[in-house]
């Protein structure tokens, strides 16, 4: 896992045929347990993974009720510091991205903020949905997702971002159905705004 070639950056028209998929970039700090939560998504069990040096992609189908579901294309991103740089090939054109912290290592949480605000602040970012996960909610002295929100500052960020925090857990899969039907509905919510300004109706 997590030694694919990184010069492979996705194109988001590749994945958006006719709405059938969502592009969506998995990134954050390193071990935060992003690839674990990729794969807790793809497989439904806990998988420990090793540091990721360039990113995993998996086409993740989640039910939203009855009949229905969405696809997600994911790409899980490697979060070390000499590959942050490289996290806008990925998320330039995608539908939403989806920021990971670890909610027990109070002491990273201005690290991510600072990455995390930098990001979302690119030039290409700029109103796309942000998913933020406060991973192992399981583990004893987790910060809860509202003390996560607050320190990174998430209502900070630009007024047009729609953002959302859940906690999750990669070991038992807590939050991470809930937390993807938000990131969703956000991204619906931005197409269709961006739909209706240019006067096109998609669907």
């Amino acid at each position: 896992m997590g030694n694919h070639l990184t010069e492979m950056a996705p194109n988001a028209s590749v994945f958006l045929p006719h709405f059938q998929a969502l592009h969506v970039v998995v990134i954050g700090l390193d071990s935060a347990g992003k690839t674990s939560l990729l794969y807790r998504l793809k497989f439904k069990e806990f998988v420990q993974s090793v540091p990721t040096k360039g990113f995993n992609t998996e086409k993740i189908r989640m039910p939203l009720g009855g009949s229905r579901a969405i696809t997600f294309q994911v790409w899980d991103v490697g979060g070390q510091e000499k590959l942050r740089p490289l996290w806008r090939s990925y998320t330039r054109r995608t539908d939403g991205m989806v920021f990971v912290v670890d909610a027990t290592e109070a002491e990273r949480l201005e690290e991510a903020k600072i990455e995390l605000h930098r990001i979302s602040r690119a030039s290409d970012n700029q109103g796309v949905p942000v998913l933020v996960l406060a991973n192992k909610q399981d583990r004893p002295g987790a910060l809860s997702p509202a003390e996560v929100e607050k320190r990174l500052a998430v209502k900070e960020l630009a007024t047009a971002t729609l953002t959302y925090v859940q906690g999750c857990s990669a070991v038992d899969g807590l939050g991470l159905q809930p937390g993807l039907e938000r990131l969703y509905e956000m991204i619906l919510k931005r197409k269709k705004v961006s739909w209706a300004g240019t006067g096109r109706k998609r669907w």
